[in-house]
């Protein structure tokens, strides 16, 4: 699993929040993915990755049989709301700039092949609908 916290912490930490940082963020991700994808593994990148283009370009890096776009659909108010690490608090005072949502657009993806929504039940269903995907595809067994 690839996770953007962690990768900001090690690989990307010296990337910040621009555009031009989140396009080699995502940029640099698709890299690493595509090394573990081309070894046999499955990886699963959890990443705000804000931009369709960068999402089209890991797609056809890593080719589009092996990519498979998720899409959690979880609407910014209840992001506000969770804001676990106060992050989205912080932005709407203007403490973090360029983040995402407040003043830094999202593109959503158009055809994702998973859409995942808070509503859609437990974090178990959810993954279990998530597997079968992945079976169905037959990238996993």
């Amino acid at each position: 699993m690839l996770d953007g916290d962690n990768v900001r912490h090690s690989l990307n930490r010296d990337l910040g929040f621009t555009d031009a940082d989140r396009v080699e963020n995502i940029r640099r991700v698709g890299q690493v993915a595509k090394l573990f994808v081309d070894a046999g593994t499955v990886v699963l990148c959890s990443f705000i990755s804000p931009f369709r283009a960068e999402r089209q370009m890991v797609r056809e890096l890593v080719g589009p049989d092996e990519f498979m776009e998720i899409f959690v659909d979880t609407p910014l108010e209840e992001c506000m709301r969770r804001d676990p690490k106060g992050l989205y608090a912080r932005a709407k005072e203007g403490k973090i700039k360029n983040f995402t949502g407040i003043d830094s657009p999202y593109e959503a993806p158009e055809n994702p092949e998973i859409v995942v929504r808070t509503s859609d039940g437990s974090a178990d269903k959810v993954a279990r609908r998530i597997v079968e995907s992945l079976r169905e595809r037959r990238i996993i067994g």
